[in-house]
């Protein structure tokens, strides 16, 4: 209990104190998440909504990928992007490990299944008949498709929030890729395990709850945008 509330008073003074590092961390946290659930949710959004509207030999494996991808283990896709971006690996040439690049790449592969699964599912759900009044009624497909996210806006946005809540929490992967650098790519998550292993638990903790504040601020912004979209 002494730690927790060692923590509570560590993390007002880091915030009120405008500690450099701390809020060095947490800007590049937002840059680097908020970066990655941008390219995962256009990403996941065309392509869950392509397999939701189309027809095509083994569509099932590909739904099944789309669900196995949700589900797979960040040090997993940490491993892929590193054995990627090495030196010698296939994307080696650009020399994107160790940077916030690289995180964003890893992260963008983990939010973007969880992205196109929830969205593949909730196009799935609206109507068929519906669908084809749209188009009965003169729209074009894009204009069917506007239609179609409109209807399903709050299944969609959950989904963005979804994206976001597994990479802003994400570990493995980002040390991984990015290595924890001082200054350069460490993020609050990362800074988080190395205070813990240090025996800083009043540090950790008040990072802790700096990335808790900050994870919440971004999803009631996005809770805001859905339950508006609710009413109406």
């Amino acid at each position: 209990m002494d730690l927790i509330i060692e923590g509570l008073f560590q993390a007002f003074r880091l915030i009120a104190g405008l500690d450099a590092e701390v809020f060095s961390v947490s800007l590049l946290t937002l840059q680097v998440t908020l970066m990655a659930t941008l390219i995962s949710t256009v990403i996941g959004v065309a392509a869950g909504t392509a397999v939701a509207l189309n027809e095509f030999p083994g569509r099932t494996f590909t739904v099944g990928l789309i669900n196995t991808g949700m589900g797979v283990p960040p040090v997993v896709v940490g491993l892929i992007t590193t054995v990627l971006l090495w030196r010698h690996g296939v994307l080696g040439r650009l020399e994107l490990l160790y940077t916030p690049s690289a995180i964003i790449i890893a992260q963008v592969l983990i939010a973007t299944p969880m992205v196109m699964g929830i969205t593949l599912s909730s196009i799935q759900q609206i109507p068929r008949a519906f669908r084809l009044q749209v188009m009965a009624l003169g729209a074009s497909r894009f204009q069917m498709l506007w239609y179609l996210y409109r209807e399903a806006r709050l299944p969609l946005l959950a989904a963005i929030m979804a994206g976001f809540g597994s990479v802003i929490s994400e570990v493995g992967a980002s040390i991984m890729v990015g290595g924890n650098i001082r200054g350069h790519t460490r993020v609050l998550t990362t800074a988080t395990v190395m205070e813990t292993s240090r025996g800083n638990f009043d540090t950790a903790i008040a990072l802790g709850i700096i990335l808790m504040v900050l994870t919440y601020a971004v999803n009631y912004i996005l809770s805001r945008i859905q339950q508006r979209g609710r009413q109406r």
